[in-house]
């Protein structure tokens, strides 16, 4: 078969969808079934992976910044594109197009496109108005051009054939997996990072993901500040994300808990950190109010990390009984967990086993199989 691959999710930093995308893109090329892989970098056909360093990111310009206020010349930037895509596509219309990014573009007979989740539907206030604007529409094109629509989490599957009434038949399910640089380490291998970052080993709870409302830190700040000033200052609360929308208050409750001595708030972490920064953190907390599937509770297993996480969408699909699963809006029960997760260690020594298991039931091997099966029914 011959896929085209759409490689805009590819960027630095890469999020959770460029981490999908990059990751499935790197099992696709193994697969014996994909005679020919070629990337659709936003108007180009490509060989070759598009480069996502860091030297690439280039800063956002004063001219762009001025466009990015004027919402009639956006408005007609988004009806041109799609022109310019179709333009780019026209000479590959028997090549199985796949979006790991929820858009698809017109005049490509075969498509399949990724939705990780459909909050932006179910759960609009945890966007900003102009993404629910655009992402409504766009999503709602790509389901009507979309031979089938790939989810990652059975909880993602149902929630859209319910919403939609979308054929449940035509919903293929690719459970995602942590990369192979998250496993336990020991205190010498992570020295250097922690040393840099004045953090101790197996001395603080770990929070990952973007600063914006639906990863429900304000609730966290809540629980955790409930537990005796002595344990926040013995273990502090270590925060990793870029700034999102919607989370000025948030991070003047990082600078007063920072001043307090229980919150570290480290900003983006880059991906090559990342897995040092988990295996060597006591606790990973993750009290999301939703997620397509939750990646980082993963990578906090497969890292011999405890976790507590949040009962919310589909976080208890992928934690299984390997997390403290609380309600992400119970303070009182976020702040139990957090403390037993901290000093129980009867019930660590427990999670840290069973969320190795649990992580090694996931691969991203496993996900490119099924994503293969779901090429095959186009």
């Amino acid at each position: 078969m011959k896929i085209m691959f759409a490689t805009d999710a590819i960027k630095y930093p890469l999020t959770g969808i460029g981490r999908y995308a990059l990751e499935l893109v790197h099992q696709l090329e193994r697969m014996p079934e994909v005679e020919e892989l070629r990337f659709f970098n936003r108007l180009q056909v490509q060989t070759s992976l598009p480069d996502y360093s860091p030297a690439l990111a280039s800063p956002s310009r004063p001219w762009q910044q001025w466009l990015q206020r004027r919402s009639a010349l956006i408005e007609m930037y988004r009806l041109v594109f799609p022109l310019g895509q179709r333009v780019g596509l026209r000479n590959y219309r028997d090549y199985i197009y796949h979006s790991p990014n929820y858009y698809l573009p017109v005049g490509m007979p075969r498509s399949l496109t990724t939705f990780h989740d459909i909050s932006i539907f179910t759960c609009p206030e945890y966007h900003p108005p102009e993404r629910v604007r655009y992402l409504r529409k766009a999503m709602l094109s790509s389901l009507r051009r979309a031979s089938r629509v790939i989810t990652v989490s059975d909880f993602s599957k149902n929630e859209l054939a319910a919403y939609f009434n979308y054929p449940i038949e035509k919903i293929d399910v690719t459970p995602l997996a942590c990369g192979t640089s998250f496993y336990p380490r020991v205190e010498d291998a992570v020295a250097p990072l922690l040393s840099r970052l004045g953090i101790g080993y197996r001395g603080y709870t770990l929070f990952t993901g973007t600063i914006e409302p639906r990863k429900n830190l304000s609730v966290l700040l809540n629980a955790y500040e409930q537990l005796p000033l002595t344990l926040r200052q013995r273990f502090p609360l270590v925060i990793s994300g870029y700034k999102g929308w919607g989370s000025d208050a948030l991070h003047q409750r990082f600078e007063r808990g920072s001043r307090e001595g229980w919150v570290n708030y480290l900003g983006y972490v880059a991906q090559e950190e990342l897995p040092i920064l988990f295996a060597a953190a006591r606790l990973f907390v993750f009290p999301s109010l939703y997620e397509g599937f939750g990646l980082p509770v993963l990578e906090a297993m497969a890292s011999g990390v405890p976790v507590v996480c949040s009962s919310a969408a589909s976080l208890p699909e992928v934690a299984n009984d390997a997390a403290l699963i609380c309600d992400p809006r119970d303070v009182d029960a976020l702040s139990a967990g957090i403390a037993r997760g901290l000093q129980d260690e009867a019930w660590r020594a427990e999670a840290v086993s069973a969320g190795l298991a649990r992580a090694q039931m996931f691969s991203w091997q496993r996900c490119a199989q099924d994503t293969i099966k779901a090429y095959l029914k186009v």
